[in-house]
C-alpha cells in the first residue's frame, strides 16, 4: 500500500496539507469501532484516527509474528474508466498500465511537470472495467483534482466512497483463506473484485509493512461488520498508525511527504523501480527530461538508509555529515527498529557518500553520532510471490 506522513507531523508537503483541527475532523466508518477498543486517537491527515490500542510496541511485534488489522479508510479510492482509461492514466505516473494484466495492480508515482512526486499510489485491474486507484490520504483531494483536470477522450474518473482494511503479517494468509479459499492463490500485487464477507470488496495482497498481507476495499457500510469479523480470530489484533510507521520505516518503505515531496524525483527518491522501461525508452512522461538525465548520472541527492550506531534515535530533521563533520544532508525518516533492537534511519546525502559502508555521523540535539550507510530494507520483507510456472 502507499505511505503517508507519520501521526503528529505534518501529513504531506505544506502546499498539500489539510487543516486537522478538531473542528475539521473527519472520520472513517470505523471510529466508533476504534473507541470502543480503547483506542488512542489522534489527529492525522485531516481525520480522527486511531494511534495505537495497547502500545506501538506490542503491536509492531504482533504484527511481525503474527497478523495485524489497519484503517486505511481515510486514504483515497476511486475508479478511472472509459475506453482510454489506461492510456489517459500514463499521462500522469511513469508506469506501463497497458501491458498491466487483468487481475494485477502496479506501484506507481504521480508526477509533476519538473519530474517531482506529487504522491505515490497504486493502481490496478481487479476487474474489467478501468483502474482501481488508491492515493494518500492527506494528497487525495489534490491527486483526483489533478488527474480529472487532465483528462481527455473517453475518460472518466469516480471518486469511491468506500473504507480500506489492510492485514498484514505471517498468518494473514491463513486467516484469510478461511474465509476465501481463492485468497490463498494470490500472489505479491495479485488483485481481484469478489464477493468478501457477503460484500462487494477489491482485494489485493500486498502492504505497507513489509509483511504478507491484504488490502481489502469494502462498502463503508459494511466496515464496521467486517471489521469486527476478522478481529474475531484470534490471530488477528488491531494495530494503530504508530506501529504502522515503524513497520514501514523497517520496510525502507518512503513516507509520502517526509522521504519524498514535490521536489523530490523518483530516482534521488530510490524509487526509480516504478519507472518502466517502455516509458523511459519513449521519454513521455511528466518530467522525462530530468529523471533521464538523473538515471545517466545527473543527480544531487539519494535517499539511503542509515544504521545509527550510538546514542539516541535521529529523528526527521537531524542534519547528516561525513567523516570530516562537514554537513552533507539530512534525516527525512528515523527511530528504533523493535524488530532489530537499534536506530535506524533513512535520509538524502549526496551520490558519492551513497555506497554501503560509508561511515557517516548524524547530528542528534547538537551531538554527532556514528552511523553507518546499510541496504534497504532494513528487515527482510516477506511478500508472497508465487513460484513461476
Amino acid at each position: 500500500m502507499t505511505g503517508e506522513a507519520s501521526p503528529g507531523a505534518p501529513p504531506t508537503h505544506p502546499s498539500r496539507s489539510v487543516p486537522m483541527s478538531d473542528q475539521t475532523l473527519k472520520t472513517t466508518p470505523l471510529n466508533a469501532a476504534h473507541r470502543a477498543l480503547g483506542a488512542r486517537m489522534v489527529p492525522f491527515a485531516g481525520y480522527d484516527m486511531p494511534v495505537q490500542y495497547e502500545g506501538v510496541l506490542a503491536e509492531h511485534r504482533w504484527t511481525r509474528e503474527h497478523a495485524g488489522l489497519f484503517d486505511v479508510s481515510h486514504m483515497g479510492q476511486a475508479k478511472l474508466t472509459g475506453a482510454d482509461a489506461v492510456a489517459q492514466f500514463e499521462r500522469f505516473v511513469p508506469g506501463d498500465y497497458g501491458i498491466l494484466k487483468a487481475g494485477r495492480q502496479k506501484y506507481s508515482l504521480l508526477l509533476n511537470d519538473q519530474g517531482g512526486i506529487m504522491d505515490d499510489l497504486m493502481a490496478g485491474k481487479p476487474d474489467h472495467d478501468g483502474l482501481f486507484i488508491v492515493v494518500n490520504a492527506a494528497c487525495k483531494d489534490a491527486d483526483f483534482a489533478h488527474i480529472e483536470a487532465g483528462l481527455q477522450g473517453d475518460a472518466k474518473l469516480t471518486r469511491l466512497d468506500r473504507a480500506l482494511l489492510a492485514i498484514q503479517g505471517p498468518e494473514a494468509a491463513e486467516v484469510m483463506a478461511a474465509y476465501e479459499p481463492v485468497l490463498a492463490d494470490f500472489g505479491f500485487m495479485d488483485c481481484a473484485r469478489l464477493m468478501l464477507f457477503g460484500a462487494d470488496c477489491f482485494v489485493s495482497r500486498s502492504g505497507y509493512t513489509g509483511e504478507d498481507g491484504y488490502e481489502i476495499s469494502v462498502p463503508a457500510d459494511q466496515a464496521e461488520r467486517i471489521w469486527n469479523t476478522i478481529l474475531e480470530d484470534a490471530r488477528v489484533k488491531p494495530i494503530g498508525l504508530g506501529a504502522r510507521d515503524s513497520l514501514r520505516l523497517e520496510a525502507g518503505l518512503p513516507l509520502y511527504g517526509h522521504d519524498a515531496d514535490e521536489t523530490t524525483s523518483p530516482v534521488e527518491a530510490a524509487l526509480a523501480f516504478a519507472l518502466s522501461k517502455s516509458r523511459k525508452e519513449r521519454a513521455d512522461f511528466p518530467g522525462a527530461d530530468r529523471i533521464l538525465k538523473e538515471l545517466d548520472g545527473s543527480l544531487s541527492r539519494v535517499r539511503v538508509g542509515l544504521h545509527v550506531k550510538e546514542g539516541a534515535p535521529a529523528r526527521e530533521g537531524a542534519e547528516i555529515a561525513d567523516a570530516d563533520g562537514k554537513v552533507i544532508g539530512k534525516v527525512t525518516s528515523g527511530g528504533p527498529s523493535p524488530s532489530l533492537g537499534k536506530n535506524i534511519a533513512m535520509g538524502y546525502v549526496s551520490p558519492q557518500f551513497s555506497e554501503i559502508g560509508t561511515v557517516l555521523t548524524v547530528i542528534v540535539r547538537g551531538k554527532p553520532l556514528a552511523a553507518e550507510v546499510v541496504a534497504t530494507p532494513f528487515v527482510a520483507n516477506r511478500y508472497y510471490r508465487k513460484p513461476k510456472s
